[in-house]
């Protein structure tokens, strides 16, 4: 059964929700047959590769905010974060354009390595303040993962993967899916948002359960 996941690399409910889902698929009966999917998704595509000011800053001026609202607000995602048992620092958080960590991603994913970087990027960008924009970052988090640092330069010094990022996209506007995460379960299931384990394991249940059902 796959489980597709529409996701940023700087979105931190998308962290929580990748934790979530494990968490979920450790009590599912099944979770031997379940192949995790990590579909693209950028919250700000104009965004420069590297952007100036901090996290904070960007949150005040998305939403209108004060710096004090959008320092409380990081602080409790980091706390909602750390009931995940991740270690969120977003007072260092280095923002960028997504674009290239997503097109690497579709590199690792055709290598067999797609959930290790994942991983790297997130834990990275959450917990280590790297710049997800940057090349260089992007390269030594993918030969970290296992990727073949030559090919991965190659790709980020090309248009590789460039398309099957913006399919990735496409196809999340005609789901419906304007905020991420976004979990497809089976193709027959959607569940928005970093949902509890319980609701998570439910629904992988009920989408095992009708793929699965008597004619």
């Amino acid at each position: 059964m796959d489980v597709e996941v529409w996701s940023d690399v700087i979105c931190p409910w998308c962290y929580i929700g990748k934790r979530r889902l494990e968490s979920a698929l450790r009590g599912f009966e099944h979770a031997d047959a379940v192949q995790v999917i990590w579909r693209s998704f950028e919250l700000d595509p104009d965004a420069p590769a590297r952007a100036t000011g901090n996290l904070e800053e960007m949150l005040a001026a998305k939403y209108g905010l004060d710096r004090a609202a959008a320092r409380a607000a990081n602080a409790r995602v980091t706390q909602l974060a750390a009931a995940e048992g991740l270690e969120y620092h977003l007072e260092v958080a280095r923002p960028g354009n997504t674009f290239d960590a997503h097109r690497l991603l579709h590199l690792a994913s055709a290598r067999g390595l797609q959930a290790e970087l994942k991983e790297r990027m997130l834990g990275a960008y959450f917990t280590a303040g790297a710049a997800i924009g940057d090349p260089d970052t992007l390269l030594r988090l993918g030969a970290e993962a296992g990727l073949d640092l030559p090919e991965a330069r190659r790709v980020l010094g090309s248009d590789a993967y460039a398309e099957e990022v913006r399919a990735d996209e496409r196809e999340a506007a005609a789901l419906g899916a304007d905020g991420v995460p976004f979990f497809v379960l089976n193709r027959a299931y959607g569940v928005s948002g970093a949902q509890a384990s319980a609701v998570l394991l439910e629904a992988l249940r009920e989408a095992w359960a009708a793929r699965h059902q008597e004619p």
